[in-house]
C-alpha cells in the first residue's frame, strides 16, 4: 500500500499554470479549471516537473529512482512519488467593505477533507454561510455581501476555523470565510483572478515589439491549494525533497520574467494513512 501524504501550496505571488506564454503570438493565456467547479488547478504533471527539477539541481542521479523516466528516455521506469492535481481550498476575493473574504465551496472543501482528514467532512458547511464575526451589512436573516452576483446573504455557523489548513491559520483570517454553491463558486473565481495585459517591448526604444502583445490571467497572491501525492512504501521516509524542512519556497508555472509564479509549499501527512 502507497504511503499517503499530502502537499498545501499557497501563492506569494500570482500564479499562471495554463496555456503558454505566448508573448509572440499575443495570445489570451487561460489558467487551467477543473472540469466541474471552473476553478483553478495545478495538474499533478506540473507539480512533478517542478520537483523533479529541484531534485536535479541538487542530486541528478536519483531523479529517475523518485520520479521515473525523463522524456525521450529509451527505458521506461515507474516513478516512486505519484501526484494528484492540486485544487483550490480557498480563494481570496475582494467584496466590497471587507475587503477580502475567502472563499470556497462544498466540493472543493469536500476533496480538502478526503486528502486531509475525513472527519472534517462533518465541518463543512451548506452553501451561504460564514465565519460568525464577519463585517457585512447585516439584513433579516444574516450579513450581505455585494458580489458581481448581486447581494448575497451568508448565515453565520461555528467552525469554519477547522477548515484552515493548520499551518495556515496565521496566513488566512478566520472571520473572513464565506462557503457558497458549487454553482456560484465558478463566477466568484472569474472574478478574483489577476488579470493583465503585457508587451515586450523592444531593446532599444519603449515601443511594443512586433506583435509581442498578450494578456494573462493568474490565481491570485493568498490563494490556498492542496494536493495529495502517494510514496511506494519501500524507503518512502527516504524522500525528502525539502532536506530537513517541510516547507520550501518554489517556482510554479510560467511567466517568471514578470514576476509570477512564487509559492510556498509544505508537505504533510494526513491524520489517518492505511496499514502496510
Amino acid at each position: 500500500m502507497y504511503k499517503r501524504r499530502y502537499g498545501l501550496i499557497r501563492t506569494l505571488a500570482p500564479l499562471h499554470v495554463g496555456a503558454s506564454a505566448g508573448e509572440e503570438a499575443g495570445n489570451l493565456n487561460l489558467i487551467f479549471r477543473d472540469a466541474f467547479s471552473r476553478t483553478g488547478i495545478i495538474p499533478g504533471s506540473s507539480i512533478r516537473g517542478r520537483f523533479r527539477a529541484e531534485m536535479r539541481r541538487q542530486d541528478n542521479s536519483s531523479c529517475e529512482d523518485w520520479y521515473g523516466s525523463a522524456a525521450g528516455s529509451s527505458e521506461i521506469s515507474e516513478a516512486r512519488v505519484k501526484f494528484e492535481y492540486a485544487s483550490l481550498v480557498w480563494l481570496p476575493v475582494f467584496c466590497p467593505g471587507q475587503p477580502v473574504v475567502w472563499v470556497s465551496c462544498p466540493r472543493l472543501l469536500r476533496r480538502y477533507a478526503s486528502i486531509v482528514d475525513a472527519t472534517l467532512t462533518r465541518r463543512i458547511p451548506t452553501p451561504y454561510s460564514c465565519s460568525p464575526n464577519l463585517r457585512g451589512r447585516q439584513g433579516d436573516k444574516g450579513i450581505t455581501l455585494f458580489f458581481n452576483l448581486g447581494f448575497m446573504e451568508v448565515t453565520p455557523v461555528d467552525g469554519l476555523a477547522e477548515l484552515i489548513p493548520a499551518t495556515l491559520e496565521d496566513e488566512i483570517p478566520a472571520d473572513r470565510l464565506v462557503v457558497v454553491d458549487d454553482a456560484d463558486i465558478g463566477l466568484i473565481h472569474d472574478m478574483a483572478l489577476y488579470r493583465q495585459s503585457r508587451v515586450k517591448l523592444a531593446d532599444t526604444e519603449k515601443k511594443v515589439d512586433g506583435g509581442a502583445f498578450f494578456n494573462v490571467e493568474a490565481l491570485p497572491e493568498g490563494s490556498v491549494l492542496v494536493f495529495p501525492l502517494a510514496i511506494k512504501p519501500e524507503g518512502a521516509a527516504d524522500w525528502k525533497p525539502f532536506g530537513s524542512t517541510d516547507s520550501q519556497e518554489l517556482y510554479f508555472g510560467g511567466l517568471e520574467s514578470v514576476g509570477f509564479g512564487r509559492c510556498d509549499v509544505t508537505l504533510a501527512s494526513p491524520s489517518t494513512q492505511e496499514a502496510g
